[in-house]
C-alpha cells in the first residue's frame, strides 16, 4: 500500500512560521518603541528643556 506524498506541507509551515515571525516582531517593536523609547525621550527632552529655561533665567537676570 503506498503512502501517498505529501505537498505543500513545507510551504504551509514556512508561511505560517514567516507570517508568525512577522507579526510578533512587529508588535514587540511597537511595545518596544512605544511602551520604553518614547517616554525615555520626552522625559530626557523635558529635563533638557527645563535645565535651558533656567540657564536662560540665570542668564537674563
Amino acid at each position: 500500500m503506498p503512502v501517498a506524498p505529501i505537498t505543500g506541507m513545507l510551504r504551509r509551515g514556512l508561511v505560517l512560521d514567516l507570517s508568525v515571525a512577522g507579526g510578533l516582531g512587529t508588535t514587540f517593536g511597537y511595545l518596544f518603541w512605544y511602551g520604553y523609547h518614547v517616554p525615555a525621550v520626552r522625559k530626557r527632552d523635558a529635563f533638557y528643556s527645563k535645565l535651558e529655561d533656567k540657564r536662560a533665567a540665570e542668564a537674563g537676570q
